[in-house]
């Protein structure tokens, strides 16, 4: 996994051009979208597969997701609107609160024929996204925030009281007069206190986005963002009832909020994963771009974790699941504990492949697929869930010697011992148990389909 992930990387820091400005792909499709709530919002969007909604924070416009969108789109759809506000949406009175964002958010992704998304969000735009969650669950499948505070979730009161978060009470009729002519001094400010590199974002991009805020109305309506905040946190107050049970990507740049973003989360989520950017601040997409890119695509492909539909009181390691709650993903995620196949999805239903002690995996397999001899370091056992599986033991794929077993079958994968297998005209979901961590290796390494 570390290997694979550490080449994702290197992918991705290809993937990503320098430019002098932000800015999305010049293919991506735009177009403004009324919203019932009172709002125009701009967005844009492109590419092809599973759809992902960003959300953009203070500071900056959708323009900001640059290095994230041009990876994603190579296959995934990605969403990227503009809040009200901010950038090319429109600029109204009110319409501030996170809840009434949110719902701008939800008629940009209907609007545009979608319902179900990943979300991935930064700064303000964290806010809009819990929003977003907690009004419609079952419309998102995970959620990545990053480097925010979450209004009314502790530890709230005590953020406020830090004298760096001033701007959070700036605004108003007096601020606007004050900033007028003088956006860039004021952007910088934030800029400047929440990097980790003095040197990002650099200077074409300050210009940039201090121009778009410096537009008529555009500092009224970026100070509005903070004038909702006692409005976000009552509401937030009654979100935070029901925890999001969609899976969480809580990150933290190491020089900003670090580890807290994943303690804010935990208060509104139940399954939260932590990551922290070492030697990022608050800037991830222009600190440190393809190192968060690949994070944001490892959560967005990985295993799908499985979660009870909820149990009677007891140990949260407590599960009970239908078939029907087995949530594979929309794309092939073959993961830790697999054969690296590109087309398998893979689901974890119990513990971490990756770390030590039991873990639980399905696997659905596509029909007419051949899987060359490799072996897991771990001990393992499984069993056929449904369709034919065909198995077998050697250095080598010899069909000779592979044997079908059906739903219901059992069979064991001994720590090292070489196997090989094959699907016929139908899928195959398997369940497999180890004790990890697991890997996984070709014994002809230039059959290895991860390379």
């Amino acid at each position: 996994m570390i290997r694979h992930f550490l080449a994702l990387v290197l992918f991705t820091m290809g993937a990503i051009s320098t430019q002098a400005r932000p800015s999305l792909p010049s293919n991506f499709q735009a177009k403004t979208i009324h919203s019932p709530e009172g709002a125009d919002i701009f967005v844009r969007w492109g590419g092809s597969g599973p759809v992902v909604l960003l959300i953009h924070g203070y500071a900056e416009n959708s323009d900001s997701w640059a290095p994230l969108a041009a990876n994603l789109m190579k296959d995934h759809t990605v969403v990227v609107p503009d809040l009200r506000g901010i950038g090319r949406s429109s600029k109204p009175a009110d319409g501030y609160d996170k809840k009434t964002q949110a719902k701008d958010m939800r008629a940009v992704v209907t609007s545009l024929g979608y319902d179900k998304t990943f979300v991935v969000a930064h700064d303000i735009g964290n806010m809009v996204a819990y929003a977003y969650a907690a009004i419609y669950p079952d419309k998102v499948e995970r959620l990545v925030v990053m480097d925010a505070p979450i209004p009314g979730i502790d530890p709230w009161t005590e953020i406020l009281q830090n004298p760096g978060v001033w701007h959070f009470n700036f605004h108003g009729p007096d601020a606007e007069r004050l900033v007028a002519g003088r956006e860039r001094i004021y952007f910088d400010r934030i800029w400047n206190d929440f990097t980790a590199n003095p040197g990002e974002p650099d200077e074409d991009t300050r210009n940039f986005f201090a121009g778009t805020y410096a537009q008529p109305g555009g500092m009224r309506a970026g100070f509005a963002q903070f004038t909702a905040f006692s409005q976000d946190a009552k509401d937030n107050k009654e979100f935070e009832q029901t925890k999001l049970a969609m899976p969480v990507l809580a990150v933290g740049g190491e020089k900003s909020f670090g580890p807290l973003q994943a303690v804010i989360m935990r208060h509104v989520a139940t399954n939260v994963q932590e990551e922290v950017v070492a030697g990022s601040g608050h800037w991830l997409m222009e600190e440190k771009p393809a190192y968060t890119v690949a994070l944001i695509r490892k959560f967005l492909d990985g295993p799908v974790v499985a979660h009870s539909a909820g149990s009677a009181g007891g140990d949260s390691n407590d599960e009970r699941l239908t078939p029907a709650e087995y949530k594979f993903p929309q794309v092939g995620n073959p993961g830790t504990g697999s054969s690296g196949v590109g087309g398998i999805q893979t689901v974890v239903l119990k513990g971490n492949p990756d770390q030590a002690g039991v873990y639980t995996i399905m696997l659905r397999v596509p029909a007419h697929i051949q899987i060359a001899a490799h072996s897991h370091r771990d001990d393992r056992v499984a069993t056929v869930i449904s369709g034919t599986w065909h198995i077998g033991y050697g250095d080598r794929f010899d069909e000779a010697k592979l044997k079908a077993l059906p739903a219901g079958s059992f069979y064991t994968e001994p720590p090292l011992r070489n196997h090989f297998a094959a699907t016929g005209d139908e899928p195959v979901v398997v369940q497999i148990t180890g004790f990890g961590p697991s890997s996984t290796e070709y014994v002809d390494a230039t059959q290895d389909p991860r390379k």
